[in-house]
């Protein structure tokens, strides 16, 4: 889920591209967004000439920005004086955020790997800011950290209507921050962050080692807390284990409850997956998901991944769901732990998060001493993680094979001689590939 601002900020980049920074300056100086969801952006203009110019001229470019950035169908709508007020007295704060209303308390499956932390979500969702904040929730992809941090949301949505409510990425934090910076709004950022009453941030692990991102957080935390705002934080390691993490910042993580999910047993995979299979309208016999159970074991969305496969072989090939027939369809889904390799996209796109770069530029000729360290890293793990030859590292970064060789020696060279700052880096980078995999 990417933030209204986050949102709103490409779709401003978009059109400046396209109409000129002065036109966009011109029309949308004074324009805000109201909501955004999976149907409507709504944004706000307090003139009535602007508003006509924007639906005039600008809707096309706007919901072009929305699908060919985002692949969103949304719709543009936009509020004057009389709107906007109405649109608050239905319960609608201008920053509120909608969420998924299928994460809920109700429908998370709890078990021995989970149970502590559901029950550390529900206190927090009906006490916000007065128990476990901060809450920080840690364990490997696809346990349900996001089903609990939705779940609060929502909890605490159907309490208070009127609530705050902001939720961010580790990653994309970090590029609103930077878009916050070039386009002047650095006030507007704050702003958004340091009025939560409920401030959710994913995978915060993508903010270590980023250091105008880890002292923008480090005071939005500290005014948040001293406020008595609930704050909830996931991550796929504790916050002991992030290397590149501010001492700071660590130690105000653990000021509050943190805890750990880990994958389901046996018995919570056959209670998702019966649960799963039940909302899909599916009817699977005991051998079936004894079967399933057995096998996919490393997550829970590994497991509705598996039942949505199933789902969709029933429909394209109308075959009964025997033992016989499930084993055929999701076999390719079994993995060997361990035997997972990573891909090069995928360790290019980990890195680029990482350092805050975009892949072009990664993959360019760019020589900044930031971007050139990232290419470097990026062509080392790729030899390190996968078998490819150094002529095929080298045709992902349009390279030869000579260069390819020059930098990763230069990574090794480096980390030969105890430069911890970058064995810190390939270390956390690392995990973060085969927390993807």
């Amino acid at each position: 889920m990417f933030s209204s601002a986050y949102v709103w900020a490409k779709i401003v980049n978009y059109m400046e591209e396209r109409l000129g920074a002065v036109t966009v300056s011109t029309w949308f100086d004074d324009a805000e967004v109201v909501e955004l969801n999976d149907e409507q952006l709504i944004i706000y203009s307090s003139s009535d000439f602007r508003r006509d110019i924007i639906r005039s001229r600008c809707t096309d470019h706007i919901q072009e920005a929305l699908k060919e950035i985002f692949n969103s169908n949304a719709k543009l709508i936009v509020f004057g004086d009389e709107e906007l007020a109405a649109h608050k007295s239905k319960g609608k704060r201008a920053s509120s955020m909608d969420f998924n209303p299928q994460f809920t308390f109700d429908n998370f499956i709890v078990g021995p790997s989970n149970r502590m932390a559901h029950s550390a979500a529900i206190a927090v969702s009906k006490a916000p800011g007065q128990v476990y904040n901060p809450l920080f929730i840690y364990g490997p992809p696809g346990v349900g950290k996001t089903h609990l941090l939705y779940a609060i949301a929502n909890g605490i949505r159907t309490q208070m209507p009127d609530a705050n409510i902001v939720y961010i990425k580790g990653d994309q934090f970090t590029n609103e921050l930077v878009d916050a910076i070039q386009l002047g709004k650095n006030v507007e950022f704050r702003s958004k962050y340091r009025e939560a009453d409920l401030f959710l941030i994913d995978d915060i692990q993508f903010i270590a080692g980023k250091e105008a991102t880890q002292e923008e957080f480090f005071h939005t935390f500290n005014k948040l807390y001293e406020e008595h705002k609930q704050i909830v934080m996931t991550s796929d390691r504790k916050p002991g284990d992030m290397a590149t993490l501010e001492d700071r910042l660590r130690t105000r993580f653990e000021w509050g409850l943190t805890i750990d999910v880990q994958p389901p047993d046996y018995e919570t995979r056959m209670a998702i997956l019966k649960n799963k299979a039940r909302s899909l309208g599916l009817s699977l016999s005991d051998d079936v998901c004894n079967y399933i159970a057995i096998n996919v074991t490393n997550n829970v969305r590994q497991i509705e991944g598996t039942v949505k496969k199933i789902l969709a072989y029933r429909d394209l090939n109308d075959m009964p769901l025997d033992l016989p027939n499930v084993s055929r369809a999701i076999n390719d889904m079994f993995k060997s732990e361990g035997n997972a390799v990573p891909t090069p996209s995928l360790i290019i796109s980990q890195v680029c998060k990482f350092y805050s770069v975009d892949e072009p530029t990664l993959r360019g000729a760019q020589k900044s001493r930031g971007i050139a360290e990232a290419r470097q890293v990026a062509m080392y793990l790729i030899r390190k993680l996968t078998n490819l030859s150094f002529p095929l590292i080298g045709e992902e970064f349009g390279k030869d094979h000579t260069t390819v060789l020059y930098n990763v020696k230069k990574v090794e060279q480096t980390l030969k001689k105890g430069d911890t700052t970058l064995q810190n880096n390939i270390r956390d980078i690392t995990a973060n590939i085969n927390s993807c995999l």
